[in-house]
């Protein structure tokens, strides 16, 4: 069901969503690499030999993906030394790369639901509880909203 309009948006003709905040994450976390780089950073991956390994991509476009990311502020970077080697860089989300946590979830759980044929190969759980984790859309008294609960307003 589609979400409705205010009044004022209701003739989508006449206006465009120019800065449209969906558009522009996709600008920045569009590409499968950069994607992939967060979602090692959740599983906890910080260093870029680690990255080229589990992602299963070339060195250079893991390069570009964390300078891309690191530009954002979605992670730093931050140096390190191993006794007797020279000084590398390990790669950590900032809050807004943590902020990113329910989209990845997101995608995950509707992966797990329409992609995977039977289980899915990851569970997420409460550490301490071992409940299921799912991301839901809320309103703020957290009861679950549905698209068609959804309204559009302009942004004041």
């Amino acid at each position: 069901m589609p979400m409705e309009f205010e009044t004022r948006l209701a003739d989508r003709g006449r206006w465009r969503a120019d800065a449209c905040s969906a558009a522009m994450v996709l600008d920045l976390l569009g590409t499968k690499t950069v994607f992939l780089v967060v979602r090692e950073c959740f599983y906890g991956t910080t260093r870029f030999e680690d990255f080229v390994e589990r992602i299963g991509v070339s060195a250079p476009a893991v390069s570009r993906a964390l300078r891309q990311l690191e530009s954002a502020d979605v992670i730093a970077r931050t140096p390190y030394r191993e006794a007797g080697a020279r000084t590398r860089d390990e790669y950590r989300l900032t809050a807004a790369g943590e902020d990113l946590l329910p989209v990845l979830l997101a995608l995950v759980q509707w992966g797990d639901t329409h992609l995977q044929d039977g289980r899915p190969p990851l569970r997420f759980v409460a550490r301490d509880s071992g409940d299921e984790i799912r991301v839901c859309v809320t309103a703020d008294h957290a009861r679950e909203v549905d698209s068609d609960d959804i309204a559009i307003r302009a942004a004041r």
